[in-house]
């Protein structure tokens, strides 16, 4: 067996990789891990996107949390980020989120929280993995009146609606947005919430049948929006991922705004106001180089991390910074939610197009984006890292580095979720960029594979 936790909890193929038996070794090993410590009987929330598999992980994740003796809250369809917010506000020991974000449909996974709403460390996950692994009998199982419970709880979706909208001091009152709920968790809350601010609201994408989450649709696939933003005739367009805990944006002519995009927005914004702490944002290394010169013109220290909003959001409790996120449209507003909020980000964007008067499109002027290329490799998951002794990819990628050296860079990244290799070069010509990357990724997966 391969290692269980990635980047964001357990993710694979359904049925296949992430089984009902793996699910229900997890809600078993997790509950025990993470609630052991607890005097009274520990309550665990469970939620899931609206994946077909995730009512059979939800079956057997909650079997396994019951034969520990705990107690599963289960509270339907809601986004990741509701996850965060109701376990601490609920006063639960832990939260599950069963998704696959913004995956497509075959795969899905299992991410836990801990009582204040925080993914789990990285020695709290070995340890779940370790008894799962390799000590399975070591957990104690209650019998009679210990066995645990499960239980439906159908009104904590209301109360992370209610906290969103109180996120901003405002309304959103005339402003003409259109939604696209990606048909998964974002599709009830999202046009409930932005009604409830008084914006004028259209929804897309909001019908999941089980089968069609993220299929040409949401963050991951932004060209029906932005055809629908022009040809409706809205002022912006806000697209979510599958579990909602990011979203991206267009602008009123159908161009993007992306998540480097919307952090120069809101961070200027809140800069102004004395809301920008340490006036810093902190960002991945794959963000734009137009994020860095605005930073710069602006008098915003911008902080680089590695890829994945888990060392954004490490970076930030370790400084006391209150903004950061990834380009990918994964911010995370720490005054507000402990991980990246789809919702939550859409709210702050539309509350600084109200209260500036401005459009979108005169927002985002403040960042130049410069060209940017990215190829997938696809690479199987245990060689993922292997590229790093290949000589001859090592080469190739060396010489890339020097072409592009002044006026550009070159990244190359194992996907922390998919079998994929991600090459990634910034430069002004594109199409010698797109060539390049091609290039290399046809290079890695052939010695790879």
């Amino acid at each position: 067996m391969g290692k269980l936790f990635g980047t964001d909890g357990v993710r694979g193929v359904a049925n296949k990789e992430l089984t009902g038996q793996l699910a229900f070794h997890l809600g078993q090993a997790g509950a025990y891990v993470l609630t052991k410590e607890t005097k009274k009987q520990p309550k665990i929330l469970v939620a899931r996107d609206t994946r077909i598999s995730g009512t059979m992980l939800e079956s057997a994740l909650v079997a396994g949390i019951c034969s520990v003796g705990a107690k599963a809250i289960c509270v339907g369809v809601i986004p990741t980020p509701a996850v965060a917010y109701l376990t601490k506000e609920l006063g639960m020991d832990a939260g599950v989120m069963i998704s696959a974000s913004h995956n497509p449909l075959e795969f899905n996974g299992i991410k836990f929280f801990n009582s204040e709403g925080y993914k789990l460390r990285d020695e709290l996950e070995d340890e779940i993995e370790n008894l799962i692994v390799s000590r399975p009998e070591s957990i104690p199982l209650p019998e009679g009146e210990e066995v645990g419970t499960w239980s439906i709880d159908e009104s904590a979706i209301e109360a992370y609606i209610d906290y969103v909208c109180d996120t901003i001091p405002g309304d959103l009152k005339g402003i003409k947005v259109l939604i696209d709920c990606a048909n998964g968790a974002a599709s009830e809350v999202a046009p409930i919430a932005l009604e409830r601010l008084g914006a004028d609201v259209e929804v897309i994408h909001n019908k999941p049948n089980g089968v069609n989450i993220n299929k040409l649709c949401g963050s991951t696939h932004m060209d029906d929006l932005s055809r629908q933003v022009v040809g409706r005739g809205m002022e912006v367009g806000i697209a979510f991922d599958g579990d909602a805990d990011r979203c991206l944006a267009v602008d009123e002519k159908g161009e993007l705004i992306d998540g480097d995009q919307i952090m120069s927005i809101v961070g200027l914004d809140m800069k102004k106001d004395g809301r920008l702490k340490q006036d810093t944002i902190v960002a991945t290394v794959m963000s734009n180089l137009g994020f860095t010169v605005m930073s710069k013109e602006e008098g915003i220290n911008l902080i680089h991390t590695r890829v994945g909003d888990r060392y954004v959001l490490e970076n930030m409790l370790k400084h006391n910074y209150n903004l950061g996120g990834e380009q990918s449209g994964h911010v995370i507003f720490l005054d507000y939610n402990t991980t990246g909020d789809g919702l939550i980000t859409a709210i702050q964007l539309l509350y600084v197009m109200k209260k500036t008067g401005k459009t979108p499109s005169e927002l985002k002027s403040i960042m130049q984006v410069y060209p940017q290329v990215l190829v997938n490799a696809i690479v199987k998951n245990e060689h993922k890292h292997d590229y790093l002794e290949d000589l001859e990819i090592q080469a190739s990628i060396t010489a890339l580095e020097n072409r592009f050296k002044g006026e550009g860079r070159v990244l190359i990244r194992p996907s922390g979720t998919e079998p994929l290799v991600r090459v990634m070069i910034e430069g002004k010509d594109k199409q010698v960029m797109q060539e390049e990357a091609e290039k290399l990724a046809r290079l890695i997966e052939e010695r790879l594979n």
